[in-house]
């Protein structure tokens, strides 16, 4: 990093311990409009309404997103998800990972500088910042200032208003594991539960400290992916380029004046593509891994070009190939399809498919059959053999359910308990069961029969399990 850059306020360096470790400046971004901007405050809008109005949405009489860790149970609109269906969301999170590779492989950092929480929480706490303390070179000064009531009541008011979007984040955060309306309710007289209050308080903090604090830190140290997104670029990756062949050599000048005469290129080395820069590079170095991929340096340069009468794009989406063989934009487009895309393409496309059918496909109604550990087999009154099995119902529906039971695979094989069960939606319950035979009916050993489960009202919705019965 440029320490003499216009974004950072440099610090003294403690040149007698050698350390290796860069000494931390503090980095002011200068507010900045365009149409990358635009689209950035676009995603803020609406992962942020999603994010704190989804847990208010109500759906058949409950939350509509719930991941209810006490019941177990996680809601999703229409669908309920069991323990037994974490297959679905380690399927989601494949899906997720193979998403990013996609998007990293075609356009770089897209998800850092538009979608990432540490980049729109960043993008949130530095307008409060903004609009409170100034811009730019009113915060750099109000830092350097001594204190007095205005820099305290400035100050006060920021970390206010941060404190309290912290804690709102936090508390909605648990609302997607405990009902919001029952948090809400807990919050009017602060009776959380323990991991409530541990959650709240934890996930304000995160929030807090990494959005109004550690920033740009947080994307150059502790996030994994800026050190292995290398690996994923490639020379024909878009990513925000500097075109050094155009801009060079750099100089001021005033906008009447002949550049080529001059000698000079397009860039009038205003540094502003490093005073918006979030995490303070300048990017007339090259691609570096602090680079997030947010785009302000475009915004800002366009506009400079725009003052001074030159074409935009000095700071553009280009690719390490279209620079060097100067291709078109319609050129890069026809390079974008390339064998890397096109495997993570398939992967992606075979996956979310095969669950969105295994979705679709769900079952309403699931059975665990289970043996009783206690007592293999007995002989009871009449000289029967039994058995004992217990049942786990499960109806992952969310309409009430009377189910009907049957058992076969033996001759003369009887059921002894309750024939019909009747479920709540979204609900399971066990039932135990005595399967009994004539003992002429099997030979010694193990043998095969089975459950059937059938809903009364739709006998589509049924389950065929398989069991063992033991004859002594």
């Amino acid at each position: 990093m440029n320490s003499d850059s216009p974004n950072v306020v440099p610090a003294a360096v403690d040149e007698a311990s050698g350390s290796l470790y860069e000494v931390h400046k503090k980095i002011y971004p200068k507010n900045v409009s365009g149409t990358f901007t635009t689209w950035r405050w676009i995603l803020v809008w609406v992962t942020q309404a999603l994010f704190y109005g989804l847990c208010w949405l109500p759906w058949s009489g409950r939350q509509a997103v719930l991941f209810d860790v006490v019941q177990r149970k996680f809601y999703l609109f229409g669908l309920v998800f069991w323990p037994q269906d974490v297959f679905f969301l380690a399927v989601l999170l494949i899906i997720s990972a193979y998403a990013l590779f996609l998007f990293t492989a075609l356009a770089g950092r897209l998800w850092c500088g538009y979608a990432c929480p540490q980049t729109v929480y960043t993008e949130i706490f530095l307008w409060i910042e903004q609009k409170i303390e100034g811009d730019r070179n009113a915060r750099i000064k109000l830092d350097a200032a001594p204190w007095d009531s205005t820099k305290a009541t400035k100050r006060a008011l920021k970390y206010g208003l941060w404190i309290l979007l912290s804690v709102w984040t936090g508390f909605t955060f648990v609302g997607y594991f405990t009902p919001i309306k029952d948090l809400a309710q807990e919050a009017l007289t602060l009776s959380f539960g323990p991991w409530e209050w541990t959650w709240i308080v934890l996930y304000s903090g995160m929030t807090y400290g990494f959005a109004g604090h550690l920033r740009e830190q947080v994307c150059k140290y502790m996030c994994p992916y800026a050190r292995f997104q290398g690996v994923m670029f490639d020379p024909d990756t878009l990513v925000i380029t500097y075109d050094e062949e155009r801009g060079e050599p750099r100089g001021p000048r005033k906008k009447e004046t002949d550049y080529k005469a001059a000698g000079l290129g397009h860039c009038v080395d205003c540094d502003l593509c490093v005073a918006v820069c979030p995490t303070g590079i300048d990017i007339r170095k090259g691609l570096q891994y602090e680079c997030i991929g947010c785009a302000a340096c475009i915004d800002v340069c366009d506009q400079v070009m725009d003052k001074m009468g030159y074409p935009r794009g000095l700071v553009r989406y280009s690719t390490e190939n279209a620079l060097a063989k100067h291709w078109s934009m319609k050129d890069i487009l026809g390079h974008v399809i390339r064998p890397r895309v096109i495997v993570y393409m398939t992967i992606l496309t075979v996956i979310s498919a095969a669950w969105v059918w295994g979705l679709a496909t769900k079952p309403e109604l699931r059975v665990d059959v289970i043996r009783d550990r206690m007592t293999l087999a007995r002989e009871v009154e009449g000289g029967l053999i039994e058995n004992v099995f217990r049942l786990q119902f499960m109806n992952v529906s969310e309409v009430p359910q009377k189910y009907s039971v049957t058992v076969a695979g033996l001759d003369k094989i009887e059921l002894m308990g309750d024939p019909v069960v009747e479920l709540a939606s979204a609900s399971n319950k066990n039932v135990t069961y005595q399967v009994r035979v004539p003992p002429e009916s099997a030979a010694k050993g193990s043998h095969t029969i089975y459950f059937d489960i059938k809903a009364v009202s739709d006998e589509k919705i049924s389950v065929h399990e398989k069991a063992i019965f033991l004859m002594p």
